[in-house]
């Protein structure tokens, strides 16, 4: 049922969160001046990595399942309420101009809508009905990715269960050993990030962790997808004077031509991979492009072929 509120057992589960507890490396935080807060946060700050990396196994997992339900036609969205669900829409922004990833395919869901980004919406993370609803357009060819740092949040909790009603492939992600959210999870990322400098403050290392896991799960499922040449966004959208500039010196870089040869085949062809492929091959736009059509829009593949 969406909306009611918690019962004592419901309250004692919560109390016994890991994210929950009294960090006793930081009890004396206030007596600190301003420098050894931060020296302390930082402490705290630099688990999180070590943490994350413990987990890299199943995040693994989870790219390789969004990169098959991907190469169907489907879609990646994410699902979080407060920080977790500012994350994933942040997540979800950043991949059109840098990957040039469909804004329709990788999408973020915030418990509360896009209001609720920034400003606090209380209560509706408890909504498990309204979670179900906001997954509602899913199908068996999408994946769900619900982050909580409880791993309990009943909105995303709903989420996640309308989706693999649906068939949908679903991931969960939390902060803490064992979340309930693993019943609806065929993945399960569980980055033991423990107490917080300030005790139940999850936007700190829970939240770091659940950004440093989105960083590495878009950008793995990117580069599995060939929207990366080495290290080089080639899939980039040149919007704006900065990008545009930084596609011409990509195709400096990989064909290995001047800045006017760059510039006046990105022109030509409207296309970064696309200018790469007609300059290093010496090809014509239209051969350019069904050469790089062949190899699925990868641009080594591209390259290689003989």
């Amino acid at each position: 049922m969406g909306g009611a509120p918690l019962n004592d057992a419901s309250r004692l589960d919560l109390d016994r969160l890991g994210t929950e507890q009294i960090n006793p490396r930081t009890t004396d935080l206030d007596r600190l001046d301003t420098l050894g807060v931060l020296e302390r946060l930082n402490d705290e700050d630099r688990t999180v990595a070590e943490a994350v990396r413990r987990v890299l196994p199943a995040i693994a997992r989870a790219v390789d399942l969004a990169v098959e339900r991907w190469q169907r036609g489907g879609k990646i969205v994410l699902f979080g309420a407060g920080t977790s669900g500012r994350l994933a829409m942040l997540d979800a922004a950043e991949l059109p101009p840098t990957y040039n990833a469909p804004p329709e395919r990788y999408v973020g869901r915030l418990a509360g809508g896009p209001a609720a980004f920034g400003r606090a919406v209380e209560g509706l993370e408890d909504d498990s009905t309204a979670g179900e609803a906001a997954a509602a357009d899913l199908g068996p060819n999408d994946l769900a990715l619900g982050i909580a740092a409880s791993g309990r949040t009943p909105w995303v909790v709903g989420a996640l269960r309308a989706a693999r009603a649906r068939g949908a492939a679903t991931v969960g992600l939390a902060c803490v050993p064992g979340p309930a959210l693993a019943e609806v999870a065929d993945v399960v990322i569980a980055v033991e990030t423990g107490p917080e400098a300030v005790a139940g403050s999850t936007r700190m290392k829970a939240g770091t962790a659940q950004k440093l896991v989105l960083n590495s799960f878009s950008t793995a499922l990117m580069v599995r997808l060939g929207k990366v040449y080495g290290n080089l966004m080639v899939d980039l959208r040149p919007t704006n004077a900065k990008l545009h500039r930084r596609s011409a010196r990509l195709v400096e870089l990989i064909a290995g031509v001047d800045r006017a040869t760059a510039e006046q085949a990105l022109a030509e062809t409207g296309d970064l991979k696309t200018a790469v492929v007609a300059v290093s091959r010496g090809l014509p736009p239209e051969e350019a492009r069904a050469r790089l059509a062949r190899a699925g829009g990868v641009l080594r593949r591209a390259l290689e072929e003989d």
